[in-house]
């Protein structure tokens, strides 16, 4: 089911990119909508591949560093020294 996902993913982020080829193609880039409808196609793209990244890196197949959490250091209590 994950490698499944992940192709879907994929697909879908590789989609847009090639809508943007076209819209090159086409020579409507300089358009208003040709760069409205890039924005949003790059958007698309974009949200895909991070959902492909950020499931890589939980599963641990992703060469992006996973930063643990480290526990947190103990307090030390700081007395003083006044009325001792």
């Amino acid at each position: 089911m994950f490698v499944l996902m992940l192709l879907i993913s994929i697909v879908f982020a590789l989609v847009p990119l090639a809508g943007i080829v076209w819209i090159f193609v086409a020579g409507s880039i300089t358009t208003v909508d040709g760069m409205f409808m890039s924005l949003i196609l790059l958007t698309l793209s974009g949200v895909f591949l991070l959902n492909v990244l950020l499931e890589l890196r939980d599963r641990g197949l992703s060469p992006m560093p996973h930063k643990s959490k480290a526990p947190p250091a103990a307090k030390e209590s700081v007395r003083g020294t006044a009325g001792e």
